[in-house]
């Protein structure tokens, strides 16, 4: 992929991780390609950005970016709050707070959220290496410096 066309694809990969879980959360699904799974979608032109997850309190899932139909980028990810957190009002509560972290995405790391954010008692760490062609990270929150919240993810281009 040219130069060019990275940036690109990065404004484009922004803004579907912007419009999609970020913005809409489990309420932007659509009907799942796999059973048991939740699905949101974004497309633009020749992309489409595909979003498939499993579970709510600790979930895994995976994020694909097509370019005419065909795979060209991926990346997988897993965690959840931490297991002593069983009250979903509680649950949800962590997750309005990573959603508006993950709104903050960099185009220079356009992974999850920044490498820091805060808001309240809660405050959202992310470590990455890599780029888009090939990375991995890990975020998590915590409030009061107690970690209730934490994910890994990787990916990059298909090849």
């Amino acid at each position: 992929m040219s130069e060019m066309n990275q940036e690109e694809f990065i404004r484009f990969l922004i803004r579907a991780k912007q419009e999609t879980y970020a913005a809409q959360g489990d309420d932007g699904t659509r009907q799942p390609l796999v059973p048991g799974s939740k699905q949101l979608e974004y497309g633009e032109g020749p992309w489409l950005y595909r979003d498939i997850y499993f579970g709510f309190s600790h979930f895994s899932g995976q994020e694909v970016v097509y370019d005419r139909e065909c795979p060209i980028w991926s990346m997988t990810y897993s965690g959840g709050t931490a297991p002593d957190i069983k009250d979903s009002r509680r649950i949800r509560e962590v997750y309005a707070f990573l959603r508006a972290a993950l709104r903050k995405l960099q185009p220079d790391r356009p992974f999850r959220g920044p490498c820091l954010f805060r808001e309240g008692a809660f405050r959202y760490e992310d470590e990455s290496v890599g780029g888009v062609d090939q990375f991995h990270g890990r975020e998590r929150i915590t409030e009061e410096g107690r970690v209730i919240y934490s994910l890994t993810y990787q990916g990059g281009w298909i090849r």
